[in-house]
């Protein structure tokens, strides 16, 4: 009988991209035995992001089950079509949670070997980096705390519009200052002007302010976006949901529109 591989540990580490724009919210990254093994085979690629990490526990990224899942585990920043992405399969058997039959859809065709982790510490580990806060930056508070009261108040739906995006906004170091937005929060959300046609898109820029707590600015911004239609104080979007080619839903010049102040 062929002996089974050891048992490894994980460890699930939050860290916030170089390049945050493709995705601004930190990546829960796994390490397996204190090594990053998934920078060493797919150095390009980006784990989880940590707005995954919400809900229930069955939902979460890295949840496993005796049901087989091939989980795309690190992708680019640019997409998987173009710079390719590292799978793994993973599952659990009795004790043990399984990670094997990697793939590397990248130029590299290095892939780690199988590994095995004690079941009980793997779920632990899933339900600490979960309820992590200790990594946040007052952006990502904010950020974080807002979309549970813009969810929470079901404010969208009553004016049948549906979030789709809160995100924190970083300040770009290399951007000219008359180009760069002050650091804040992203707010996106759509809506269809009328029955059967193609929904447009919309967002909000808002600044943060230094000297208020996270919690207090969430809620100063949550009550100025559903005090009133929220379509009327935000800025239409460049980007139409739908596909359609019909001129209903016309982009406006980003002269300021929809930046709340704080």
């Amino acid at each position: 009988m062929t002996d089974r591989p050891s048992i490894s540990t994980l460890t699930l580490e939050h860290r916030i991209p170089q390049d945050w724009t493709a995705d601004p919210w930190a990546e829960v990254r796994p390490l397996i035995d204190g090594v990053d093994v998934l920078g060493e085979v797919h150095p390009e690629g980006m784990a989880p992001s940590c707005g995954g990490w919400r809900g229930p526990g069955e939902n979460w990224p890295l949840a496993v089950t005796a049901v087989p899942r091939r989980v795309l585990i690190s992708e680019p920043t640019c997409t998987v079509g173009c710079c390719g992405g590292l799978y793994v399969t993973m599952r659990r058997e009795g004790g043990r949670v399984i990670w094997d039959a990697w793939e590397n859809t990248s130029d590299i065709n290095a892939v780690p070997a199988e590994v095995h982790f004690d079941a009980a510490q793997y779920e632990a580990e899933l339900a600490r980096a979960a309820a992590d806060r200790g990594w946040e930056e007052p952006v990502d508070t904010v950020a974080r705390l807002l979309e549970q009261i813009l969810v929470d108040s079901g404010g969208f739906e009553r004016w049948g519009c549906v979030l789709t995006g809160v995100r924190p906004r970083r300040e770009e170091p290399d951007e000219p200052e008359e180009l760069a937005l002050p650091e804040g929060v992203d707010v996106e959300f759509s809506a269809s002007p009328a029955p059967g046609t193609p929904a447009c898109s919309y967002r909000y820029e808002l600044p943060l302010v230094p000297d208020r707590s996270p919690r207090e600015q969430a809620r100063r911004l949550a009550a100025r976006i559903l005090a009133d239609d929220p379509r009327r104080s935000a800025e239409r979007g460049d980007q139409r949901v739908a596909s359609d080619p019909s001129p209903r839903c016309v982009p406006v010049p980003r002269t300021g529109g929809g930046r709340l102040a704080p």
